[in-house]
């Protein structure tokens, strides 16, 4: 284990109201009892004030919300001025394939110029600065697609197939433009798929979850051999707060999860554990599976290597996915109100990203 080189005493998270983000904001107020956190949010359709229930009045004094837009310099800059944050944790950006496709300049402006605002902003409020971080999530799409074999690792060259996964290696090549170029101390980490409460429905896992649950079909895309690596929301958190400590600047580390599954075993595992929960009113939930047109430039494989963060920094997954799986429908099914208010005010599981 490496020795701690950063300690945060003001967190800048920003996107803290989305799915990782939230339960990172959780993570980092339960964990480190030092730390006071800003949580900046735009308050988009994928984040929620409901995802943070109950956080301003247990953390009174060690927590506060700001509702901006990160490409917004002016409310970005005046954080800065107002808080004096020694660490930033980058987790804003729009995130779903689909919507990238059918419209991408969203995805341009929030992931590369969004990105970039914060950059110069950290650049310009850390000059001369001591014991800083800028802490940058990625994803593991920016390397592209992999064959039946093979890993990706840090040094993999980037090859992105979406809109959404070609911003994000943008955005991953500014952080390293400002490390090298401005000497700001950022640290970067790409993950692979994310599962856990609070994950808006556009997703795989709770789309399918909440679908069965409605008695709607389940639509799986082209033959559902499209394989994947699942991260637990919650091992993902323990990572990047690890990283964002102790992480030597101007480095990346991958973080997998160990659990490569095809698409369509994996709506086979939901469906059986489901039925064990919540048995299905009429038939089977397997009955509701559905496969629909693929999605355009539908990457065939992905799997982390995640051999450096766990030599370096000691980091490993504790989830195995069928606990994981078993915790995340259990979350859903004792929160339905959640569902059903995003179903009613955000999306109703309608299909994307068709061209």
């Amino acid at each position: 284990m490496a020795e701690t080189v950063h300690t945060p005493r003001v967190a800048l998270v920003t996107g803290g109201a989305g799915f990782i983000g939230c339960n990172f904001v959780r993570h980092l107020l339960e964990t480190d009892l030092g730390v006071r956190v800003i949580n900046y949010d735009a308050l988009t359709y994928a984040g929620s004030l409901a995802n943070l229930a109950g956080l301003a009045e247990e953390y009174a004094g060690r927590y506060r919300f700001v509702e901006a837009d990160i490409c917004d310099e002016n409310a970005v800059g005046a954080v800065f001025k107002e808080e004096s944050p020694d660490t930033v944790v980058h987790f804003a950006a729009e995130s779903h394939v689909d919507r990238s496709i059918t419209g991408p300049a969203e995805f341009l402006r929030t992931n590369i110029m969004g990105t970039y605002t914060l950059l110069q902003a950290a650049a310009t409020a850390w000059e001369g600065a001591q014991d800083v971080r800028f802490h940058h999530v990625s994803t593991d799409e920016v390397y592209g697609s992999l064959g039946a074999e093979g890993y990706f690792l840090e040094t993999t060259p980037y090859d992105p197939s979406s809109p959404y996964s070609a911003s994000k290696a943008a955005s991953d090549h500014l952080v390293r433009a400002w490390h090298r170029t401005f000497g700001l101390p950022v640290t970067i980490t790409n993950c692979s798929n994310n599962y856990g409460p609070y994950q808006f429905p556009e997703k795989l896992i709770p789309l399918m979850i909440c679908k069965a649950l409605a008695g709607e079909p389940l639509p799986v895309y082209g033959e559902g051999k499209n394989v994947r690596d699942w991260l637990h929301v919650e091992d993902h958190c323990r990572a990047v707060d690890l990283v964002a400590r102790c992480g030597k600047p101007g480095q990346t580390y991958n973080i997998g999860g160990h659990n490569e599954l095809t698409n369509i075993d994996l709506v086979h595992q939901l469906c059986d554990r489901l039925e064990e929960m919540r048995p299905c009113r009429q038939g089977a939930y397997r009955d509701l599976i559905t496969f629909v047109k693929d999605r355009p430039g539908h990457d065939a494989r992905y799997a982390i290597d995640a051999g450096y963060i766990e030599r370096e920094l000691g980091w490993r997954p504790q989830y195995a996915f069928a606990e994981g799986l078993s915790q995340t429908i259990k979350w859903y099914l004792e929160n339905q109100e959640w569902i059903d208010q995003i179903r009613k005010e955000k999306y109703t599981g309608e299909r994307l990203g068709l061209k």
